[in-house]
């Protein structure tokens, strides 16, 4: 009988994922990790604002990954988005929520603490 390979998970609260080295390693958030979401959030991060357009310029995404890389986040609380109509045109504008920055911030002290742990092996 083969042998299982044992990942272990220690929850985070609903958004978990199971780290893959030991104890040491904690659950990461699965709504910021994922690599679109990261992007967004960042660029948020270091701009008060941005429009739909500015992020889709700036990630090089397409509308529909965009949009649904943007609701994860506002259904998690991380981004708000504010829509309204610059002529005729729609215009969305997304922020960082406080929530948000805070996830960012614990995501980034884990993804730090995972980088140095694996350098000390």
């Amino acid at each position: 009988m083969a042998k299982q390979a044992r990942a272990h998970i220690i929850e985070a609260g609903p958004r978990a994922v199971s780290g893959g080295g030991g104890t040491a390693a904690k659950a990461l958030d699965r709504v910021i990790h994922e690599r679109l979401r990261l992007g967004i959030v960042s660029a948020l991060a270091v701009n008060e604002s941005l429009t739909f357009r500015d992020l889709k310029e700036s990630l090089g995404t397409t509308d529909g990954n965009l949009s649904v890389h943007a609701r994860k986040l506002e259904d998690a609380g991380y981004v708000s988005c504010t829509k309204k109509f610059e002529g005729r045109v729609p215009c969305s504008e997304y922020r960082l929520t406080e929530p948000g920055r805070v996830a960012l911030e614990q995501y980034l002290t884990h993804m730090e603490a995972l980088i140095r742990a694996t350098r000390q092996k």
